[in-house]
């Protein structure tokens, strides 16, 4: 059973400590405020946090606290006064710093940091947070001799990278940005060396290229190439002469097979010590010929399956999230036909301090006692030490409730004003731990955090879970009651959990109605009502049936469900657990599925899923489609009806039967259906009466008296159900007394002086005999201690006259028969007839709370004036008239319920400034009762409504008229009004708005000074005292001067115009019919041979199949490679080749190419001036790139 559900997370749950006194403070805002707390840091940097250079530097610090606390940083140790740096400043309602580092030497502002947040009720303080810039360091100048080497033996080209922060990333490329091809003879070491097994002939090659990656800066840089030459035995001999002076010659060896040595790690044995929680990585490279293979073992025990893993062609053995079980022994071993070689590596597993038990928060009552408990771990063991306040507790002051007992801090009797934050420390050697947790005093009463009148629903034989959850302090204790509250709610079938949640484990119906849960402690007492409603589970009652339908047929899957009427059920259906095929030969109705003209593609399993809000059935069937052949190979039908039914072991409540079943039609039978008629009472009606599995052919059946019965027996298989058998003979039961009473017994009054007492009545099955009768008894309750009865038949109801008015009664009815009585029948509770209420409420108040809105308070009446159920008060109100002589009198009553328990109520969309009349009466199942004495009340002002009308008139060149009429709802004293106008041109696009004040009394005005052909839109509306009302916009223009509008002439109407168009069309059509003969008569010449053949030798242009131009020349350092093409804008072309230099870019993706796919320098979106100016301390290598980024691709 979960102790916290997904509800909790609207409040957080109250947690027990190990003293069971502590508690979480909830993050409702409604408990919050008002309520102190010590500060909590709720965000902070990282401990090790590498900053940008290129940017601002960030660093976070955030905290909670009631007040609101403050914020203070150190730097190494010391004060650090944002104050006095320009640069830094801190984010309001926040300790965060910004550094704006532009211009600024980024070494300033390294460090180590500490913020601190306080309020009056304690200290936190953050981590300690080393604030270290990223490095990404050129290349040191070298120069990288050529290598030759003899075929066969083992070689490493050394990359070692500039040191970074934090390290680079190795990978090892050709001239064209393609990764160098590794194997299990070739492969990479972890610290970026590339090792060779054994070299061949085809690793001959002049550009061994190692690139570092910075990942922080998104930098790349590239060493010298590196030049290796592979020769035989025979090559090197007739070379070496020639080379000796100038080369490094560096074997002399034969290319014979050879057994495996270790490159690296060297030795026989070695170790390593890795930290719990990071990465151990453990490395063998071996030499020899042919190339060794790799294998690991581990001494003394097994790898970690889930977390181990073999890279670089078994070369590497990398196990994540270290813990200390995987210290020990590692062997790997390199193995070729020659022989085999070991190496052990000797793993040990240190700690840093990782947390057993961080303290958590303690909120105690004043006089109670609780623990801080921090527990950390670590190899070696961590040191513990705890600080009040940011202060080491042997400094702070001395507390007498408060013992310090090693990882413990032990409080006793707690007095209000000791609220503090405590700091507990946990370090070793490989780093340290720090946790803030405050102990809050706090004398609260308790309160209910979970939402009042919460419905919660469930479905019958489920379990229910009801929330209460609460805060106080103290902790108060939870009590859980139902409906009367006659009792605590505590054993079978409930169950109350720490944290207040009451559970239901098989809810049934009984258990829906009213909760209600108390919060209780030494201060006070807070309640809260849920409301439980079991559901019925839904159900299909019919499911649907296998199906063998010829294609081109018609068929039907029926599903009949029941479910709870409360809730909405959702029908789907699918196929093959997918959806319905898109097509319309598919009818989904309210309970089945229709498929016109199947086809072989319709055959599959088709469900019906019917689904609510709280649960779902489902139910499934095949459709078989097979050819419409006249003789199939196999039929699948409905069984024949059973034969020979017989009745046996006649008993006066029981007989049994048995039959003989029919021909499955390859299809076996599951059930068989067994149904009655009774002649007595139900003349040839057939009713279910059991079903029994299709294995058997004999029923037990239980009877009822008083019943002749006759039986057929129906069978069912996966195509169908049979035609019923032939009847039974008939078997009749003897008479006896009844064995039940009716139902649906009620007791209720038509009249002030009546009682009328109905129920259901009784089926002659249920009858048990002939003569059926009721006793109706009856008394008032708690009055009458003897029954009054009255015998009656053929009837299903009784009034009893001469009652008092709303009076409750027992009642009861029971069965009687020619035989003998029923049972003893169940008392139930009525009233008689209610009467109309006496009394007026009194005391009625109103209190108008704005212009359209007042609140109505009465006294409510005595119960007994009320003479029935009490169902409410009706407020009766009216506008009698408006407080202006304008506005037209009106008077229309309005009717508004409040519930019994209400004593005062809202009255909405009241009209502003205006006189209203009300009463309240109270009334109940009867009628209204008298009506109160009208009271009045006045609204006040409001803003106005629209003004009536707006029309524009008198148009003129530089003028218009404005006429308006006052708003129809006035809602007080008109102050004015006001117009806005702003011109429109043909885009309809808005000028500068002018605004005019105009007088209440004023209805028209003239706007002067206006443009001509201009279009304005004005905006009008007036004001009351309280404020503006809508606006109403129209538009309108000036008009246009006669002389200019007559100088605008259609030029389209001209006719010089469309002469002239003439003319240009005809002059066309003559131009196109002389290029079209002179296109005949042309020949072609020769122009592309004369062209080549007096071709300028010094004129070269570009080769448009490689964007090459000439030759190029640079000084020694800048010459590009030996077989590179280095095009005038900077980039190379890529062979065609899945492997690129983004392959090696890490988060890479955002490596930038050319169309022809060629790499671009730019390696990111950041660019380092920095970069390329430190190039001249450096040397720098050729390169296939612009030479403003020969080391460095930013």
């Amino acid at each position: 059973m979960e102790r916290t559900r997904a509800r909790a997370t609207v409040f957080l749950m109250l947690f027990l400590g190990n003293l069971g006194n502590a508690l979480e403070v909830p993050l409702d805002p409604k408990v919050l405020e008002g309520l102190p707390q010590p500060p909590t840091i709720t965000h902070q940097s990282p401990k090790d946090y590498i900053i940008d250079p290129r940017e601002n530097i960030v660093i976070h610090c955030d905290a909670k606290g009631k007040p609101h606390p403050s914020f203070s940083w150190t730097r190494n140790g010391t004060h650090f006064d944002i104050d006095q740096d320009p640069k830094v400043t801190m984010r309001p309602h926040s300790g965060t710093l910004v550094a704006d580092i532009s211009g600024e030497k980024v070494e300033s502002y390294e460090g180590v940091y500490q913020c601190t947040a306080r309020n009056e009720h304690g200290t936190a303080v953050s981590n300690n947070i080393v604030i270290r810039q990223s490095r990404s360091p050129l290349w040191s100048k070298e120069r990288n001799e050529p290598i030759i080497v003899q075929e066969g033996v083992s070689l490493v080209l050394q990359c070692r990278p500039p040191a970074g922060l934090p390290p680079p990333i190795i990978f090892w490329m050709d001239i064209n940005f393609q990764r160098l091809p590794q194997s299990s003879r070739v492969s990479q070491a972890l610290n970026g060396d590339l090792y060779f097994s054994n070299v061949l002939k085809e690793d001959s090659r002049n550009d061994y290229i190692c690139y570092a990656r910075f990942p922080h800066t998104q930098t790349i840089q590239q060493k010298q190439p590196i030049t290796v030459t592979v020769l035989n035995l025979d090559a090197i001999n007739e070379t070496v002469a020639a080379l000796y002076n100038e080369t490094d010659f560096l074997s002399d060896g034969s290319a014979e097979e050879r057994r495996p040595t270790f490159l690296i790690p060297s030795g026989s044995s070695s170790s390593k010590m890795v930290l719990r929680g990071q990465v151990l990585e453990l490395e063998c490279i071996a030499e020899g010929l042919p190339t060794p293979e790799v294998s690991w073992s581990k001494v003394s025990g097994e790898f970690p399956a889930k977390r181990t893993s073999f890279l670089h062609f078994q070369k590497t053995l990398r196990i994540v999230d270290v813990s200390e079980a995987d210290a020990g022994e590692y062997r790997c071993t390199a193995r070729n036909r020659l022989a085999s070689v070991h190496h052990t590596i000797r793993v040990t597993v240190k700690a840093a301090p990782y947390w057993i038990s961080a303290p958590r928060n303690l909120v105690l009552a004043p006089r109670e006692r609780g623990n801080l408990i921090c527990r950390a771990s670590g190899t070696p063991k961590p040191t513990i030490t705890w600080a009040m306040n940011g202060i080491p507790i042997e400094n702070s002051p001395k507390d007498p409730s408060r013992k310090v007992e090693g990882d413990t801090i032990i409080f006793e009797e707690v007095q209000t004003g000791s609220s503090a934050v405590y700091q507990c420390h946990a370090s070793n050697e490989y780093g340290y731990l720090l946790s803030n947790a405050f102990v809050n005093v706090l004398s609260e009463t308790p309160r209910v955090l979970t939402p009042a009148n919460k419905v919660y629903q469930v479905i019958r034989n489920n379990h229910a879970l009801l929330d209460c959850s609460s805060f106080g302090s103290p902790i108060p204790k939870i009590t859980w009651f139902k409906d009367s509250r006659s009792s605590t709610l505590d054993g079978d079938p409930y169950v109350l959990h720490e944290n207040g949640t009451l559970e239901i484990h098989v809810a049934q119906a009984l258990n829906s109605g009213k909760y209600t849960c108390v919060a209780r402690n030494s201060l006070g007492i807070s309640e809260n009502h849920v409301y439980l409603e079991v559901k019925e589970p839904t159900r299909i009652l019919k499911q649907p049936e296998y199906k063998v339908v010829q294609r081109n047929r018609n068929v039907v899957f029926e599903c009949k469900v029941k479910h709870d009427p409360s809730l909405i059920p959702t029908m789907t259906w699918v196929k093959d657990n997918g959806e319905l095929p898109d097509d319309e030969r598919f009818v989904v109705d309210s309970d089945s599925l229709t498929i016109t003209d199947v086809t072989e593609n319709d055959a599959g399993t088709y469900t019906c899923i019917m689904v609510t809000t709280l649960d779902q059935d489902s139910a499934s069937a095949e459709l078989t489609v097979v050819e419409a052949a006249p003789t199939p190979a196999v039929v699948y039908e409905q069984p024949d009806p059973p034969t020979d039914l017989e009745l046996t072991d006649q008993k006066p409540r029981s007989v049994q039967l048995t039959w003989i079943p029919g021909d499955e039609h390859n299809s076996p039978i599951y059930i068989f259906l067994i149904q009655y008629a009774d002649s007595l009472h139900h003349h040839g009606h057939w009713h279910n009466l059991t079903m029994v599995p299709g294995a058997k052919t004999t029923a037990h059946l239980k009877l009822s008296p008083y019943v002749h019965y006759t039986f057929r027996v129906l069978a069912l298989n996966d195509v169908g159900l049979s035609n019923p058998s032939l009847p039974s003979r008939m078997y009749k039961t003897n008479p006896s007394a009844p064995d039940e009473n009716p139902s649906g017994v009620d007791g209720f009054g038509t009249e002030h002086d009546n009682l009328v007492i109905s129920w259901k009545p009784m089926s002659g099955h249920q009858a048990n005999g002939p003569g059926l009768q009721y006793k109706v008894m009856w008394r008032q309750k708690d009055v009458d201690k003897e029954w009054t009865s009255v015998t009656v038949a053929n009837v299903s109801k009784f009034m009893v006259s001469g009652t008092p008015t709303f009076t409750p009664y027992e009642v009861q009815v029971q069965a009687i028969n020619d035989y003998g009585i029923g049972p003893e029948p169940a008392v139930v509770t009525g009233h008689s007839g209610e009467d109309l209420p006496m009394q007026a409420p009194d005391n009625v108040q109103v209190l108008v709370l704005n212009s359209s809105l007042a609140e109505v308070h009465w006294e409510p009446v005595p119960p007994k004036t009320v003479r029935g159920r009490l169902k409410g008060y009706k407020v009766y109100y009216w506008r009698e008239r408006s407080l202006h002589k304008h506005n037209p009198h009106h008077v229309e009553q309005q009717v508004l319920t409040f519930s019994g328990n209400k004593s005062h109520g809202m009255l909405p969309g009241l009209q502003p400034y205006s006189l209203y009349l009300f009463n309240v009466r109270v009334f109940n199942g009867k009628g209204e009762g008298p009506a109160s004495s009208n009271q009045q009340f006045e609204t006040p002002e409001g803003v106005p409504g629209r003004p009536s009308f707006l029309r524009i008139t008198n148009p003129n060149l530089d003028s218009l008229t404005l006429e308006w009429g006052p708003p129809y709802d006035r809602n007080g004293r008109l102050t004015g009004y006001t117009l806005k106008y702003q011109t429109v041109n043909i885009s309809n696009e808005l000028g500068p708005v002018e605004e005019l004040a105009l007088p209440a009394n004023e209805t028209s005005v003239t706007l002067l000074n206006l443009k001509y052909s201009t279009r304005y839109k004005f905006y009008f509306n007036a004001k009351t005292g309280q404020g503006a009302g809508p606006v109403v916009t129209e538009e309108a223009a000036t008009i246009m001067d006669e002389a200019m509008a007559a100088r605008q002439v259609d030029i389209a109407t001209q006719g010089w115009f469309i002469g002239l168009m003439c003319a240009i069309a005809l002059l066309i059509l003559v131009l196109l019919i002389i290029c079209f003969i002179q296109r005949n008569k042309g020949g072609k010449y020769p122009v592309k041979e004369k062209e080549d053949a007096h071709t300028d030798p010094e004129f070269q242009p570009m080769k448009e199949d490689d964007c090459t131009f000439g030759e190029y020349s640079d000084t020694e350092d800048h010459k590009p490679l030996k077989g590179s093409r280095t095009p005038s804008n900077g980039t190379v072309h890529r062979d065609n080749s899945d492997d690129s230099l983004v392959d090696y870019g890490g988060d890479g993706g955002d490596g930038q190419f050319n169309e022809d796919g060629s790499f671009i320098g730019q390696y990111s979106g950041k660019s380092s001036a920095r970069d390329t100016a430190g190039g001249h301390e450096s040397s720098e290598a050729p390169s296939p790139v612009n030479t403003s980024a020969m080391n460095s691709f930013v």
